[in-house]
């Protein structure tokens, strides 16, 4: 059982010292979670990381909807445990299950930082609102360090936050790392 808590450990570190690191160099808060949870799980699904790409900053860098790292988890947490298609008028307990586990990691952000709006998170981090879409504001944004340790501590948190949450989940479920790795690349 040890060996289980320490693997689990390892994966969640990973998540978040990735999350951290793509949102460092690659910038692009929502896909830069999606990548962090699936690389640290081996789950890769590029339709999912693809669906990513307008949710950044709010959707379409906008600030006014929800961070990209809240929209990320929830997306890689439902690409797993979410009501599928083949099954949409029957399969509750999956769709209850992506609500419960979207609500678990709204939960974390509303505790670490007051909220999942973009907005939020901002005056959260760095004591104000941003619109990205304004060259200034980006400037003072980048200067304030956003992709040095702000923004990247947030998609980091969050990609561990999501993938503990999978873990869980897994585990719950009576399953390995290794069957969600085999269902993952079946449907892909």
């Amino acid at each position: 059982m040890q060996n289980t808590i320490e693997q689990k450990a390892k994966i969640i570190q990973r998540a978040l010292l990735l999350g951290f690191e793509y949102e460092k160099t690659i910038t692009g808060c929502c896909q830069c979670t999606i990548a962090a949870i699936q690389d640290a799980l081996d789950i890769k699904d590029d339709a999912v990381f693809k669906a990513g790409s307008g949710l950044t900053a709010g959707g379409g860098v906008s600030c006014e909807g929800s961070c990209g790292g809240f929209t990320g988890g929830v997306m890689v947490m439902s690409s797993v445990f979410g009501r599928r298609r083949e099954k949409w008028d029957e399969d509750k307990a999956e769709k209850d299950c992506a609500h419960r586990m979207a609500r678990a990691l709204l939960d974390r952000f509303n505790q670490e930082y007051g909220g999942n709006l973009c907005k939020t998170m901002h005056r959260s981090i760095f004591g104000r609102e941003f619109d990205l879409r304004d060259g200034s504001d980006r400037e003072t944004f980048e200067k304030l360090g956003a992709h040095v340790d702000k923004c990247t501590s947030v998609v980091g948190k969050a990609a561990a936050w999501a993938t503990e949450l999978i873990l869980e989940e897994i585990s719950n479920r009576g399953l390995s790392l290794k069957d969600l790795q085999k269902i993952k690349k079946v449907s892909i």
